[in-house]
C-alpha cells in the first residue's frame, strides 16, 4: 500500500505473489485492488459470478428493482486463456435511490442485505465484490494464473492484495477463493478459524449469511459489525478478534483489566481461535495480525511511503529489493498502513 496514495501496476502484486508459488495448489488464486474505478468512484461496484444466463438475468431484475443501474459489463478477462469451471463474470456500477432504503437502515445497511439477498436467493450467483472504487478479482487457479486471466497488468491501484489458496477442510471453487469481501472491507487469511462454528452462529443473530463453506467468511462480515454496525474503534476491534489471555488479564492494572474483561464477556462469540495471519483493508488502511502465539507467519516491511505485508520475507523482496525496515510484529499485535489524508 502506498500511503500517499500513489498508484502501483497490478503486475508487481502479481510477481510478489508468484514467489510463493508452492504455498498453493491451484484450487484458489485472487487480488482485491482499491483506487481502480476513478471514473465511478461514488458507485458501489458489484462483481459477480453466475453459473448461467438465466440466473444472470433473474439477478440483474431484482438489481434493477432496488438499485440504480449506472452500468453493465463483463469483467475483461484474457480471451485465449481458461481457467477451470469458468463462470459468467460480470461487474455493475450501481446508485442506492434513498426513496429503496428501509426506515432504520442505513445505505451500507441496504447494500449489505441485497449483496446478502443475491448470495442466498439465486442458486449459482455469488456478489464477490461490492465496494465503492475497488474490485476484488479471484478464481480457481493459481495466483499469478488469475492475474493473467483477469489482465490485472492493466489495473493501476494504490493497495493490493493478493492470496494463494490451499484449501483443506473446504472444496476449491471460485467463490472460496481469497480475498472474501463486503463493502470495501477485504480479507486475505492463511491458516485455520477452528472457532468458525461459534463465530457463524453469533453472525447469524445480526443478519449475517455465512454461505461460501469457508472460514474466512466470517472474519470479513465479523469486521463489518463490529466497526460498522457497533461502530467500535479499530484498535478494539481487533483486541475483540485477538484478545489478550486471561492469564495475561490478570496481570494488567485496575482499569485495564476491567476494560480487557469486560471486552471479552461482551464480544466472547466473536474471538478468532486457532491458528492465523490476515491481512485486512479497506479503502483507507491496510492492516496485518496473527494469532495471539503467531502461529502463522506475518512479514512487514516499509520503503517510503509504502508498506509491505506478507506471508515471506522473500515475496516482499521480490519487488522491494532494499526496503528501509523489515520486521515481524508480535503475537495478535495489529499493523497498519493507513492512507494519507488528501487536502
Amino acid at each position: 500500500m502506498n500511503e500517499k496514495g500513489k498508484t502501483i501496476r497490478g503486475d508487481v502484486i502479481t510477481n510478489a505473489i508468484a514467489v510463493m508459488h508452492e504455498r498453493s495448489n491451484g484450487l484458489g488464486g485472487g487480488f482485491a485492488a482499491y483506487g481502480i474505478y476513478p471514473e465511478f468512484k461514488d458507485y458501489y461496484a458489484f462483481h459477480i459470478m453466475f453459473e448461467d444466463e438465466s440466473v444472470k438475468d433473474e439477478v440483474e431484475t431484482f438489481l434493477q428493482d432496488k438499485m440504480v443501474l449506472v452500468k453493465s459489463e463483463a469483467i475483461p478477462i484474457r480471451k485465449k486463456m481458461s481457467l477451470m469451471n469458468t463462470p459468467i463474470l460480470w461487474r455493475y456500477f450501481l446508485e442506492v435511490p434513498k426513496s429503496k432504503i428501509p426506515s432504520g437502515f442505513s445505505e451500507e445497511d441496504f447494500v449489505v442485505s441485497v449483496v446478502m439477498r443475491i448470495n442466498i436467493r439465486f442458486n449459482g450467483a455469488f456478489v464477490f465484490s461490492s465496494g465503492k472504487n475497488m474490485g476484488i478479482f479471484k478464481g480457481l487457479g493459481y495466483p499469478e494464473d488469475v492475474s493473467r486471466f483477469f489482465r490485472l497488468e492493466e489495473y493501476e491501484a494504490y493497495l493490493w492484495t493478493a492470496h494463494g489458496r490451499f484449501p483443506t477442510n473446504t472444496p476449491g471453487w471460485w467463490g472460496g477463493a481469497h480475498p472474501f469481501g463486503l463493502l470495501d472491507w477485504a480479507v486475505v487469511h492463511n491458516g485455520e478459524i477452528s472457532s468458525y462454528g461459534i463465530n457463524k452462529r453469533y453472525l447469524e443473530m445480526f443478519g449475517y449469511e455465512c454461505t461460501l463453506m469457508t472460514d474466512t467468511e466470517v472474519i470479513v462480515y465479523m469486521l463489518d459489525l463490529l466497526l460498522r454496525k457497533h461502530n467500535l474503534p479499530q484498535d478494539i476491534a481487533l483486541t475483540a478478534l485477538a484478545p489478550p489471555f486471561w492469564r495475561e488479564i490478570d496481570e494488567m492494572d485496575k482499569n485495564k483489566k476491567e476494560a480487557m474483561t469486560a471486552l471479552r464477556m461482551v464480544y466472547g462469540s466473536a474471538l478468532l481461535n486457532g491458528p492465523f495471519s490476515i491481512i485486512i483493508s479497506n479503502s483507507n488502511s491496510m492492516i496485518g495480525m496473527t494469532d495471539r502465539i503467531m502461529l502463522r507467519p506475518l512479514v512487514v516491511a516499509r520503503k517510503q511511503d509504502t508498506v509491505y505485508m506478507s506471508s515471506e520475507e522473500s515475496a516482499i523482496r521480490e519487488v522491494c529489493q532494499d526496503p528501509d525496515e523489515v520486521w515481524s510484529p508480535q503475537g495478535g499485535e495489529p499493523v497498519y498502513a493507513r492512507l494519507e489524508e488528501r487536502a
